[in-house]
C-alpha cells in the first residue's frame, strides 16, 4: 500500500530537500548552468516564505519524510475585485512522482488556502509546450484564453 502524501506548508528544515526541487523547476524552464538564477534570488525566495509581511507562500508534498513536489503562490490586489487574487507561480514534482496525483494535490492545496484567504480566483501560466502539465490543468481549471506579453529589463 503506498504511503499517504501530505500537503503542508514548507518548513525551514526543508531547505535541503526543497532546493533540488526548485533547481529542477528552474532547469525545466531553461534556468540552469550559465542561465541559472543567481543564488541571491534563490535565497530571497526562500526567505520570503517565512516573512509574515510577504505575500509569497510555499507548500510541499511529502511522503515518508521525502519531499516529492512544491508549489509557490502569492496573493495580490486587483483593480477588478476587492478580494485578493492568488497567483500560482511555480509547480514542480519529481520525475518519479509524476502521474500519481501529487501535482493535483498541490494545486488543490493552493485552492484551499486561497479560499481561506477570501480569494475569489487562482490562476497560473505555463509554457505552450508544457503539454503534459496542461493535461492536468485542463482537468482542474479552465483555460482563460488570455495571451501574456512581457518586456524584460
Amino acid at each position: 500500500m503506498p504511503s499517504p502524501i501530505v500537503i503542508r506548508p514548507v518548513a525551514r528544515q526543508d531547505f535541503e530537500q526543497w532546493l533540488p526541487l526548485w533547481d529542477g523547476y528552474n532547469a525545466f524552464y531553461g534556468r540552469s548552468g550559465e542561465t541559472a538564477l543567481p543564488g541571491e534570488i534563490t535565497q530571497m525566495t526562500w526567505s520570503r516564505f517565512f516573512d509574515a509581511y510577504e505575500p509569497v507562500h510555499a507548500l510541499v508534498a511529502e511522503s515518508e519524510g521525502r519531499l516529492l513536489g512544491l508549489v509557490h503562490y502569492l496573493f495580490h490586489r486587483s483593480t477588478t475585485a476587492i478580494a485578493p487574487n492568488c497567483y500560482l507561480q511555480d509547480l514542480f514534482t519529481t520525475q518519479a512522482s509524476r502521474g500519481k496525483g501529487i501535482g493535483r494535490a498541490l494545486i488543490e492545496g493552493v485552492y484551499e488556502r486561497a479560499q481561506a484567504a477570501g480569494s475569489g480566483r487562482v490562476y497560473w501560466l505555463t509554457h505552450e509546450t508544457n503539454h503534459t502539465a496542461m493535461k492536468l490543468y485542463d482537468k482542474v481549471a479552465e483555460h482563460s484564453g488570455f495571451v501574456v506579453y512581457r518586456k524584460l529589463f
